[in-house]
C-alpha cells in the first residue's frame, strides 16, 4: 500500500513538471484567491490576472474613491468614459496601463474590475489589487 501511494505522488510530481507552464498559473491563482479571502481583502481574481470586488456603495462614491486612490498612488488618469453599465477609467503608471471598470449592480452596490497591464502579454495582479485596496481605504474615509 505504501509503495502504491508513493508511485501516485511521483506521477503527480512528474505531471506537474511537464505542465508547469499551464498548471502553475492556475495553482497560483487559486492560492492567491484563498490568501485574499483569509487576509480579509476579499479581492477575487480571474485566471488571467484581473482583480475584482463588489462594494456596498453607489457608483458615484466608488468612482470618486477610485479617482482619489489613483491620485494617491501617483497614477495619471488618461480618461473616463460612460459605459452601458457604469464607467470605464483609463490611467497609467510609470510602466503600467491601468483599466478600471465600474459597474452599477444596484443604486447602492458597485463592482470594480481592475487590470494593470505590464506590456502586451503580462498583467500585474499586485498593482490591480492595490488599486482596489486603496479604493476601499478611500471609501472608509468618507
Amino acid at each position: 500500500m505504501q509503495q502504491n501511494s508513493t508511485g501516485v505522488f511521483l506521477l503527480v510530481g512528474l505531471i506537474s513538471v511537464y505542465l508547469n507552464g499551464c498548471a502553475a498559473p492556475v495553482a497560483l491563482t487559486l492560492l492567491g484567491v484563498g490568501a485574499g479571502v483569509t487576509t480579509g481583502t476579499a479581492v477575487s481574481y480571474t485566471l488571467d490576472g484581473i482583480a475584482y470586488r463588489t462594494f456596498t456603495a453607489s457608483l458615484p462614491q466608488v468612482e470618486h474613491a477610485t479617482r482619489m486612490a489613483l491620485n494617491d498612488m501617483g497614477m495619471e488618469i488618461e480618461g473616463i468614459q460612460k459605459t452601458d453599465e457604469g464607467k470605464a477609467i483609463k490611467a497609467k503608471g510609470a510602466d503600467r496601463q491601468i483599466e478600471i471598470e465600474l459597474q452599477a449592480i444596484s443604486s447602492k452596490t458597485t463592482r470594480i474590475r481592475t487590470v494593470a497591464k505590464d506590456g502586451v502579454f503580462f498583467k500585474d495582479r499586485a498593482t490591480a489589487t492595490e488599486i482596489i485596496l486603496q479604493t476601499e481605504r478611500m471609501l472608509t474615509k468618507a
